[in-house]
């Protein structure tokens, strides 16, 4: 395969991140949902260092989060050696790793994302919904879903952005094994490292920016659309 001039080596830390990308992405958003809920609306003991525990990616170095990642989530972790011993799973030096990592350190866009759309929803619109009979869960998928919409798809397209981006949880994780963990990032490190390797590195640099650029174009059209089903006029 040499479209675009890429080898199959590139074409395979290509694919290998949209792969990644898109489990992170899949993966985090249930997660993304509840917690942003939490924040928004919850009132409890604590929720200022839940808060600051979802955001902490963003402030950590990356290579610190992969560490931790490392620790709990390596065979010998607490976490990890669970996984393993029970269920048969192992995450480190993985690409389900590399999953993990990404979904970690997009999480807090995703959360910050919603979050703020369930913030902005009129709460007179559930309270009518309620007095007419509907339960929660019924008013929350019928009103509040909807409404939110917008922001669970900026959310996602953001967390899919970062994930695409992501560099220095992932290789402290789990390292730079071609064809298994070597994400688009980490091809573009690797192809520095090496004598001539610029122009492979220049390749795989516009593919970046083209994918991210697209994914960011995706979620401005997708938002209006979802827009304008919620508020035809």
């Amino acid at each position: 395969m040499n479209i675009f001039g890429l080898s199959n080596e590139e074409w395979t830390a290509i694919l290998l991140s949209l792969r990644v990308s898109i489990v992170a992405m899949l993966a985090s958003l249930p997660f993304g949902i509840l917690v942003a809920l939490l924040l928004a609306r919850g009132r409890f003991w604590g929720k200022s260092v839940l808060n600051g525990i979802v955001h902490l990616p963003l402030i950590l170095p990356p290579v610190v989060t992969g560490f931790l990642l490392l620790i709990l989530f390596g065979r010998r972790g607490p976490i990890g050696s669970l996984l393993d011993q029970y269920l048969g799973i192992v995450l480190s030096f993985r690409w389900t790793g590399a999953a993990l990592a990404c979904a970690v350190m997009a999480f807090p866009l995703m959360v910050r994302s919603i979050r703020l759309s369930i913030e902005a929803v009129d709460r007179k619109l559930e309270e009518a919904a309620g007095t007419l009979g509907a339960g929660p869960a019924w008013v929350f998928l019928t009103i509040t879903l909807p409404l939110i919409l917008p922001g669970i798809i900026t959310g996602m397209i953001l967390s899919f952005a970062k994930a695409m981006g992501e560099f220095g949880a992932t290789i402290t994780f789990v390292s730079n094994i071609p064809g298994e963990t070597q994400t688009l990032s980490a091809a573009i490190y690797t192809f520095t490292q090496v004598p001539g390797g610029d122009a492979g590195a220049l390749r795989l640099t516009l593919v970046a920016i083209i994918i991210s650029m697209a994914a960011l174009l995706a979620s401005e059209c997708l938002a209006r659309l979802a827009g304008q089903r919620i508020d035809p006029e």
